[in-house]
Formats: structure tokens, sequence, C-alpha cells
């Protein structure tokens, strides 16, 4: 991948391609930012420049063998490392055929849609021991075209302490002209031990005019439309993506939470039952991404009432949804709906019971929509 490639980040760009000329390559480094900004797409482009035999100013020249390599990700020196379920898979290596299958679709995904592409069951993946040992062995070898080795550890958030801690020997001192690049959304869940032995290259979100041009040029959006959709993303090219085409997920958030105010204003305690039960059968990332997607419809509440809705940013279904049901939103229980989610939301990362959880959320919700 070419760092033109890439939406945006031009100053970032700069930075990393100058670093590389300057020969000033950090033996371990984290790319941070949500995976809506780019920081996988811009780790790739960083590579390809890394191994590319005919630099350029300003990119790779995306022509000699090494940048065909790269752009395959079939380059012999260059590995990855990623989340696996354990039932499927206890180690990488088998699943690079998908993770090729993801990254030459779109190199732009989060962790979410990597879970339904290598699992029917949508059970949540981790890097473990096993992977830290399969990575230990990879960097063992010598580099078969006698440059760098590269590892690059996506979502590295996800690795498990026994992983984490049989890495911080080799990420402190790895083999001559070995490179790690860590990719993660959060520095919350990483062990401060490997944090410390990395370089941090933070991604931004990308600017509203490079979302506006992205999304003409590639998505065929007018120009007033794509201005509009770069106006509400706050720069994440995910949850623009959501504005345009088919979104199954997007439908299925919108039906469950429609269901779950009308259950809890009517105080129908089986179906608020059934409705936990619904939702328990999901996967936890699908569990957040409906947390995320209810605070999201309370937020546009807020906004329908309070500027005559010059300012939501919702379909023409939530739209017609919304119109009656954003009254039961008010200043009297907002703040309360935006706790109990984003609390329901911090305890599901952290392995809470779904059943009990969402049950108990039910209750909540029935209290304070009566509230306003």
């Amino acid at each position: 991948m070419r760092f033109s490639e890439v939406v945006g980040q031009h100053e970032l760009k700069q930075h990393l391609i100058e670093e590389i000329q300057n020969e000033k390559v950090s033996h371990a480094q984290l790319f941070l930012g949500k995976a809506g900004y780019g920081p996988l797409p811009m780790a790739l482009a960083f590579v390809q420049y890394l191994f590319c035999e005919n630099k350029q100013k300003n990119d790779s020249c995306g022509k000699c063998g090494a940048c065909n390599k790269v752009s395959k990700l079939q380059h012999p020196d260059l590995h990855f490392s990623f989340p696996s379920v354990q039932t499927v898979s206890k180690t990488s290596n088998s699943l690079l055929p998908q993770w090729r299958e993801q990254i030459e679709e779109s190199p732009y995904f989060d962790l979410n849609d990597w879970i339904k592409r290598i699992d029917v069951k949508e059970r949540r993946p981790i890097i473990s021991k096993d992977e830290s040992q399969e990575i230990i062995k990879k960097l063992a070898l010598r580099s078969y075209e006698g440059g760098y080795k590269v590892m690059m550890i996506w979502m590295a958030e996800e690795m498990n302490p026994s992983c984490a801690n049989k890495l911080l020997k080799i990420i402190e001192e790895p083999p001559s002209k070995t490179l790690f690049i860590l990719v993660a959304e959060s520095q919350e869940y990483m062990l401060q031990t490997i944090l410390s032995r990395t370089q941090l290259t933070k991604i931004p979100r990308i600017s509203m005019e490079d979302m506006s041009s992205f999304l003409r040029a590639r998505h065929g959006q007018s120009s007033g439309n794509a201005d509009s959709i770069s106006s509400r993303v706050d720069g994440d090219l995910l949850e623009a993506k959501e504005f345009f085409g088919a979104d199954k997920d997007k439908d299925e958030n919108r039906e469950l939470f429609i269901r779950l105010m009308r259950v809890c204003y009517q105080k129908n305690v089986i179906d608020m039952i059934t409705w936990a039960e619904t939702i328990t059968d999901h996967s936890k990332e699908f569990q957040k991404q409906f947390l995320k997607y209810a605070l999201h419809m309370f937020r546009q509440s807020m906004l329908r009432n309070y500027t005559e809705d010059t300012l939501t940013r919702v379909s023409d279904e939530e739209g017609a949804f919304l119109t009656k049901f954003s009254q039961f939103i008010t200043g009297n229980n907002i703040v309360d709906f935006m706790e109990m989610f984003n609390t329901s939301h911090y305890h599901i990362e952290r392995n809470a019971n779904g059943k009990i959880l969402f049950t108990n959320l039910c209750f909540q919700v029935m209290r304070y929509i009566h509230k306003a």
C-alpha cells in the first residue's frame, strides 16, 4: 500500500517518510488511533516505503519487486500477527488467507469486521501465548532479502498478559534490523511495560476536506452530500461508510433499539426479559456496537429537541422513529441514559454476564424513560 492510498494525514506521512530517509527508524513503534482514522493503512504504507527499492520523494514507487510483494502481503520479511479465535486457530498462520482478503477488500476495518470474517459464531479473538511463541520463532530466522525484518501486530491491545510478557525481551532487544510495528486503537488495555518500549505515533482524525475529497473521488458522492457526511463523522472513515450503501448491522441495531424503548415504555416485563435474551445471543462485539448505537440515538434525540432538527444525522427510518420518540429524551433523563449505556459498554468489554447486564439495563430504561 502506498502513502497516496491513505486518506488524508499529509503531515504524518511526510514525518514518516523523513524518518526513513534520515535512517532514524525506531525498532519498535506503536501506531495508535481509531480504525477509521487509518492506523493500519498508514503502517502498511510505512513498511512498503521502508522496503521500496526505488524510493520517491513522497512515496514508494509501487512498481519494484519489493513494492509488489508488500502490496500483495507476501514479502518474505514482512510478518503479521493479529487476534484469532482460539477454537478456530491458536495462531495467525492459518488465517493469513482471510487476512489478505480483508485488506485487499479494504484496509480500513475494525475488530468487529475481522470477527465476522473468521468466525460464524462471532466469538471474541485474542493474541495468545501460542502466538508469542510463533512471533519469536519467525524473528529468529535471518532476513530473506538481507534488509529489515518487520513484525506487524494488529490490535495489539488484544494480547493477553502471558503473550505480552513473553514478547517484552525481544521488543526491547530485537535481533539486528528487526522492526516491530504495533497497531492499536487504545492504550488502556496494553501493558505499561510494552508501551514504554515503543515509539508512539498517534494517527489523528481525517480532516473534513480530505474526507469529502475521498468520498467524491472513490464513492461517487456529490459535493454537497460528501461535505454533509464529512461534517458528521468526526474524521472516521468507517462511520462515513455507514451513511451510504446497505448496512445490515445498523438495521438490526435500529430495530433492537426501537423494540427496547417500546417494551420498556409499556412496562412489559416478559418482553423486556425476552429482549435481553435476544441481544445476549449476539457476540460481545455486536453488543458493544449496539450500546454505541443507542448512545448515538440519544444524542440525536437531544439534537432534534433543541436544534429544530438542523443538526441531526439519521436515516429516514431513524428520523421517522425519532419524530415521536425524541420527546421522551429530555434534560431530566439524558444524563442517566448516557451514564447507564456507557457503563454497560465498560462492563461488556470486561466480560460481564450479558444476560444479567441487559436485564438490568431494561429495568433502568423503564425507570428513566418515564422521567421525561
